[in-house]
């Protein structure tokens, strides 16, 4: 099937509430713009280079989504990120935060919603805060406190398993995170979203209270090898 017959009928499988980020990661721009005229209203991208190089090779149809950061941030690739994405779903350090928060005052978007990226399976190839409420409370707490930044959900990519139902009792405890951090009530907080699942386990995650997930390989079909640091 095509880009647009794949997005369709994933979309029609999805209940409504649920937002489809569109994992677009070494994807061409003919590829994204197909998507987003199948009806994809959420990109993400992995790396600020090549979000870069595809948000400026689009014309009306970049204006039409929001772009995600779903990668790793550098801070030395702030600047760039922000002229680019609208919400960043990685933050995973208060000095990540704070270093976000001083650039934000000097762009046009004044403030920026971020997500807390927790590393659900502990795991040493990826990124994300460890799955220890105390930590994440008290970066939700900080982040509270930063002028520029919105804090509006919790993100996990799950650990890597062949069996999605697997990731299940991870995404359940995130869900437990998320719903903790929501009762507290914290000032210029928001929490709004729970993004859990990819490709292979995005079923799971809206079993477990995902209301956002992120699907590229489902999207697409299997990616090249050419990668943007």
């Amino acid at each position: 099937m095509s880009i647009t017959e794949n997005y369709q009928k994933i979309r029609e499988t999805i209940p409504e509430h649920v937002t489809i980020v569109v994992a677009a990661k070494q994807r061409t721009p003919n590829e994204i713009t197909e998507v987003i005229k199948a009806g994809a209203t959420d990109i993400g991208e992995n790396y600020v280079q090549e979000g870069e190089k595809i948000y400026n090779t689009l014309s009306k149809e970049r204006e039409k989504v929001r772009w995600h950061m779903i990668g790793h941030l550098q801070t030395n690739k702030i600047n760039k990120a922000l002229k680019i994405f609208d919400v960043i779903q990685t933050i995973d350090s208060l000095e990540m935060a704070q270093a976000i928060d001083k650039r934000v005052e000097h762009t046009d978007k004044k403030v920026i919603p971020v997500y807390i990226e927790i590393n659900i399976g502990s795991e040493i190839s990826k990124s994300g805060i460890k799955p220890d409420y105390k930590i994440i409370e008290k970066l939700a707490k900080s982040i509270s406190e930063l002028e520029h930044l919105r804090l509006e959900g919790l993100m996990t990519l799950g650990p890597i398993a062949g069996n999605p139902e697997q990731s299940r009792p991870y995404f359940r405890e995130v869900r437990g995170f998320f719903e903790k951090i929501r009762g507290l009530n914290l000032p210029r907080i928001e929490m709004k979203t729970l993004s859990m699942g990819m490709t292979n386990s995005y079923k799971v995650a809206i079993e477990e209270g995902a209301n956002m997930v992120r699907i590229g390989t489902a999207i697409f079909g299997v990616r090249g090898c050419k990668i943007f640091k």
